[in-house]
This record gives structure tokens, C-alpha cells and sequence, in this order.
């Protein structure tokens, strides 16, 4: 029995090591994800969340952490069964300003920077989504969703049981929420070491958002120094408008005088992020200059307050910039920006428009906080998720100053990345990442996987999916071929710009280019190669199922667009669809896009296609998966649909995930291995 027992415990400590020894959907979930680095003013200490997950609740929970900025032992400032959101050193640095629920919905809360004498300062009816502190600590300003629009009920009172949606024009749903009859809107109230006055909306009855939906955030809105003046991004446009335009404006707000002044009315494309020089004299934001191109350059545009006049930082710098933050002396601007495939920290002296790049390798800078000279950036890389690191600016040394992960990689044994340079067939040189599996042999033949980008105009770069994971692809026995195809960013507008109105053209010959260099490696078996991605990586799928001239032997479409007119005619950014297709397939003489249509192809399938979908996708509605699966089985074709009907364009929740990656890399292995 003693034996028994032992040989159990044996096969019981084999199995936690197996499980640990690669990566798995579940370990996925076990990892702390962290975000949003604030530093003290002092530049002494740094801010930071990491979310939490626990699988079989299947949620996750965001808690506060402190660190001292060039590193030393973490401190766990809250740990509660609520989300701490939205984290803010107070200006004079002697207390530290979230968002929690803990109280009965989302307000804005106080505690001294070691943690102690939690307090809700707010109780405002409704919740408050984001807060910021003005600098002289005498407002706080805060958004707020303000129901303005009638529903139904509201229109025929005497049917409180009715439930239906009265539309009468555009923009009735966005990306993954119908319009609610509610805008967010920006609050200003007195603010005095801890107490607040009566709230006054600075938009009353605007029917317009600030943050503009659906991903913008308190980066959107800021206070001069002086605190006497607001500047926010909004898109004060409605209905069809709204739906064929990318042109969102800065707006300063006088708060004695209570008026509003647009800053960029000539600019007709985004203009948002707006943040003042902390001498108060100039203003800076991210300007696109091309109305209806969401994924054109990001400019650096800056505003002479006293003059009005505007001029382009970045015109001769051929990047995109983001992330924007001000030096103490007002005479530079740090920023993110892509280059090669990957994220680097950059500055900008405003005065000679010399551009420095402060960091360099292969990884992604995705937030950036600096304060007296110290540089915190949050970085990632294929391989590791993000922990947040000390930077030297004048040596651009990195030193690693979290390690919320590093007890969980101890035992995982990781893939391996290269760069190879393929030649496309108009002679450009294209950087293809290839991620080996670990334990690689050179000796052995493996099955590989072409990773098809979304976007379209979005780098295959340094990220950390949590998802669309190359660890985990690499980690089943795949190599992983990720092209960064025309069409994506950080090579220059030209080799990003080139893949608009060109759906089927140049941007499918350079995944062929780069399928065909990297499965003529020795170790990679030809004969099971699978091609996989998400919205336009799902698109390319779709249409790579009828032209790849029987390269691939499996398919994995995520939320992909099959039928551009069925497409155009169901989702809700139109002013995307317009740019990128060259407008409705009704138009005359037909856009040329049109003819890319996988549908139109899809009487050449005969390779088995796994289709995944949410029923929240309002960016590609789930009925563009329901028709290509449909003719798949029409015609035979060996296919599985997985739908699921509380997910969006993303697959957000834990379970959901795992589930997700469960049915992946089944279908992938049935049918390449």
C-alpha cells in the first residue's frame, strides 16, 4: 500500500511538471497582466495594475501595485474582490486617486501612497468611467455616460414589458455595443483635499462623446497647467455623418468663461490626445491628415497658444508617433513609435525637430511615463508579456524592474524567434519572424503555420497576444511563419498605405512569398502547412482558400470578412469601408475591391476550414462566418463552425479562451499531423 502510494505521488508530481513544462491555454490564464505605469512626481516611484485571472470563476480582477522606478521589492497597495482602475499619482504626490465599486458602483476613491486610509471621495449618480486631478489640485474632471435619446419605453410608456430598438439613422451600434440613448461627457467639479463640489457638465445636451468611442480613454483629455482650461477630443458629428467620417477635433473649454473654441476646425481627419507643455504656452496632439484613413500616419502636430499657429513635428519622420509626453522644461516630447516590426522610445526636440531614439531591440514599448528625467516604459516580445522597465535615456539600457510572471516561466520552456528577410515578387525586402517550437531540431520535420495579420494595417511586431499566442503555436510542435506583409505599419507609410483598395493583390503574393521561402527550409514538412488569422487575417484566409493553389492542407478563419457587399452592407464603420474598398459595391464604375470577394472564389475550396465567430462582432457580423462555413458544407469541404454567442471581435473571457485554443489546435493537428 506504502508502494502504492509512493508510485502515485510519483506519476502525480510527473503530471504538475508536464503541465508546467509548456505552455498551456489554462497557464495562459495564470499570468498577471500589468498596465498602465504611473510615475510619482518625484519620479521616484511607479504605479502600475496587474490583473489577475481566475479561470474557474471565470474573471479576472485588477489590483494596485507600487515599485520604486529603478527598481527594488513590489508593494501591494490593494487586493480587494473589486476592479482599481484608472490610478493617479494627486499632483503634490501625497496621495493616490482610482476608480473602484467597491462603494455600489465605479467612483473615484483616495489613499496614501503606501496603501492606507482608502476613501471614496465621490458619490455621483450614474458612475464615473475616468477622473484626472488639475494641476493646482482645485478640480477634478471626470466623464460620465448622460442619458439624452428616448427609448421605446420612453416613447410608449404604456408598454414597459415592449422591448425594441426605434432607429432612425446611423451609428445605432459600434464595434461591440448598440447605442444605449447615453454620451459620455466631461465633469468638472471643485476639488479640496478630498471633498468636492456640485459637478457642472461642460457639454450639456451635446450629443457627442468624450472619450470618443469606442476605445478612447482619459488620454483623450487634459488641463493646462494653470488649471484655467480644458482640452478634449470629441467627434461632434451624428448619425450618417459620423458613420463616413474619421474627423474628430480638439476642443479647448474656458472654464471661468465657459466657452468652447474647436483648435483644429482646417483638419479634416483624427486629431486627438491633446496635451499642454507644462509651460503652459503650446499644445501638442496626434493628427491623421487624410479624412475617412484611420490607419494613415499619426502626426505630431504642434499649437503656439498664443499665435494659434500649427506646425507638423514629424513631417520629415516616415513613423507614426503615440504615446505622447512632455519634458519638465518643455523643450522635448517623448513618444512611442514602429520601426522594423517593433516599438522603440523615442524623443523630440520641439525647437529643431531633431528626432533621438532612445531604445533599441526586439521588443514593443506600450506605455511610457516619464517625470524628472526617469523613463518607465511597459514592454513585451513575442515571447514574454509585459513587465515594466527602468531606461536610461542617454545609453538607452533597460532594466527590469517587475516580475509579476517570472515564478511562472521558471519551469516553461520557451520557443525561439528569428528574423528572415524574403524577397516578394517586386523585389522588396519583407521581414518574416519565425518562431521555432522549443526543444528544436534541425534534424526533425515539422508542420508550420502561416499567420495571417488583422487590421489590415496593424505590424506583426513584438506583441504579446493572449490569443493569437506564438508560444502557444510554437509550444504545440508548430513553426509559426508571421509575415509583416504590405499593409502594415512601421516600414513606412508607403509599404503601409499600399494595401488600400488592393484586398487581393499585392499583400497575398507576399504571403505566398514568404509560405513558399520558409517551407523550402529542410525542417519544415511542406506537405502540412496551415494557414490561420483573425478579421483581415480572417478575410485572408478566406481568400487564400481559393487561390492558394493547394499550398495549405488547414484553415483557421476568425471573424473574417467572406462577402465584401453583404459586409459593407451590415457594418457600422462605413467611413472604413469606403477608404479601404473604394466605396459601395452600388457605386459607379464599381470599386475594383469588390472583385477580391472571397465569396467569389469559393467554388475553388477543397481544403477543410475551421470558421470561429461572436455574435457581438458588430465590425464583421457573425452571418460573414455563417456563409462561408454554409458553402463549405454545401460543397463537402470537411468544416466546423465555432460560434460563441456572448463574444465580440475578441474572445474575452477565460473559459471562452481555453475553449477557444482547445478546438484550434485540434482542428489544426487532425489534419497536420
Amino acid at each position: 500500500m506504502k508502494y502504492i502510494k509512493l508510485l502515485l505521488c510519483f506519476f502525480i508530481a510527473i503530471n504538475i511538471y508536464a503541465q508546467t513544462d509548456k505552455y498551456t491555454p489554462e497557464l495562459l490564464w495564470k499570468l498577471g497582466r500589468v498596465s498602465e505605469p504611473e510615475l510619482s512626481p518625484d519620479g521616484k516611484t511607479v504605479l502600475f495594475g496587474v490583473t489577475f485571472y481566475k479561470l474557474e470563476e471565470n474573471k479576472g480582477n485588477r489590483d494596485l501595485f507600487i515599485v520604486p522606478s529603478t527598481g527594488g521589492a513590489m508593494k501591494r497597495l490593494t487586493d480587494t474582490k473589486h476592479n482599481e482602475i484608472n490610478a493617479v499619482w494627486r499632483p503634490d504626490g501625497k496621495k493616490i486617486g482610482f476608480i473602484s465599486s467597491e462603494g455600489g458602483s465605479m467612483q473615484i476613491w483616495e489613499m496614501n501612497p503606501d496603501g492606507s486610509e482608502k476613501n471614496q471621495i465621490s458619490n455621483f449618480n450614474g458612475g464615473i468611467n475616468g477622473f484626472i486631478y488639475s494641476p493646482a489640485m482645485n478640480y477634478i474632471l471626470f466623464v460620465s455616460d448622460v442619458k439624452l435619446d428616448k427609448t421605446a419605453n420612453d416613447i410608449h410608456p404604456d408598454l414597459p414589458l415592449a422591448n425594441a430598438k426605434i432607429i432612425d439613422d446611423l451609428m445605432y451600434r459600434h464595434w461591440d455595443d448598440w447605442h444605449d440613448y447615453s454620451y459620455s461627457h466631461i465633469f468638472i467639479v471643485n476639488y479640496n483635499n478630498g471633498s468636492l463640489g456640485i459637478p457642472e457638465d461642460i457639454m450639456d445636451n451635446e450629443r457627442y462623446d468624450s472619450p470618443i468611442s469606442a476605445f478612447g480613454g482619459m488620454e483623450q483629455i487634459t488641463f493646462s497647467p494653470d488649471g484655467n482650461y480644458i482640452a478634449y477630443t470629441c467627434k461632434k458629428l451624428s448619425g450618417k455623418e459620423d458613420a463616413v467620417s474619421t474627423n474628430s477635433d480638439i476642443f479647448l473649454y474656458d472654464i471661468k468663461n465657459k466657452a468652447t473654441v474647436n483648435l483644429s476646425e482646417t483638419m479634416e481627419g483624427y486629431d486627438f490626445n491633446p496635451s499642454f507643455s507644462p509651460d503652459g504656452t503650446k499644445l501638442i496632439w496626434l493628427s491623421m491628415k487624410t479624412p475617412g484613413f484611420e490607419s494613415d500616419k499619426k502626426r505630431i502636430i504642434l499649437m503656439d497658444l498664443n499665435t494659434k499657429k500649427v506646425k507638423d513635428i514629424t513631417e520629415n519622420f516616415d513613423q507614426s508617433s503615440d504615446n505622447l509626453i512632455w519634458s519638465e522644461d518643455s523643450r522635448k516630447i517623448y513618444f512611442i513609435s514602429g520601426i522594423n516590426a517593433t516599438f522603440q522610445i523615442y524623443s523630440s526636440d520641439i525647437n529643431t525637430n531633431i528626432i533621438n531614439q532612445i531604445t533599441n531591440g526586439w521588443h514593443d514599448y506600450k506605455d511610457i511615463a516619464v517625470r524628472n528625467g526617469t523613463i518607465i516604459g511597459s514592454k513585451t516580445t513575442m515571447l514574454n508579456p509585459a513587465e515594466l522597465y527602468y531606461v536610461n535615456e542617454t545609453s538607452g539600457e533597460e532594466k527590469k524592474i517587475t516580475n509579476i510572471n517570472d515564478e511562472i516561466f521558471s519551469n516553461v520552456k520557451s520557443a525561439t524567434v528569428e528574423k528572415r528577410i524574403v524577397k516578394t515578387t517586386d523585389n522588396k525586402e519583407m521581414l518574416v519572424w519565425v518562431i521555432y517550437p522549443p526543444d528544436f531540431s534541425p534534424d526533425k520535420k515539422y508542420p508550420a503555420l502561416l499567420y495571417c495579420q488583422g487590421g489590415p494595417q496593424s505590424a506583426v511586431s513584438q506583441f504579446f497576444s493572449y490569443r493569437w499566442n506564438f508560444q502557444m503555436m510554437a509550444a504545440n510542435d508548430y513553426i509559426i511563419i508571421a509575415p509583416n506583409r504590405r499593409g502594415l505599419p512601421t516600414f513606412g507609410q508607403e509599404w503601409n498605405d499600399q494595401i488600400s483598395k488592393d484586398y487581393g493583390g499585392q499583400n497575398m503574393l507576399d504571403y505566398f512569398s514568404a509560405t513558399d521561402s520558409i517551407s523550402n527550409l529542410p525542417f519544415v514538412n511542406k506537405d502540412k502547412l496551415g494557414a490561420v488569422g483573425a478579421s483581415y487575417g480572417g478575410f485572408s484566409v478566406y481568400w487564400l482558400a481559393g487561390n492558394h493553389n493547394k499550398r495549405f492542407k488547414a484553415f483557421i478563419a476568425h471573424c473574417g470578412m467572406f462577402n465584401f457587399e453583404s459586409w459593407y452592407g451590415s457594418t457600422e464603420e462605413i467611413w472604413f469601408a469606403n477608404y479601404d474598398l473604394g466605396g459601395p459595391y452600388y457605386q459607379k464604375p464599381r470599386p475594383r475591391s469588390y472583385d477580391f470577394s472571397p465569396h467569389n472564389f469559393v467554388g475553388r475550396w477543397d481544403t477543410p476550414i475551421l470558421v470561429i465567430h461572436g455574435q457581438n462582432d458588430f465590425r464583421i457580423p457573425y452571418t460573414e462566418g455563417m456563409q462561408a462555413f454554409n458553402m463549405a458544407q454545401l460543397q463537402g469541404i470537411p468544416s466546423r463552425f465555432l460560434f460563441f454567442p456572448d463574444e465580440t471581435h475578441f474572445v474575452s473571457k477565460p473559459q471562452n479562451s481555453v475553449l477557444w485554443q482547445r478546438e484550434f489546435f485540434k482542428w489544426l493537428d487532425s489534419w497536420l499531423k
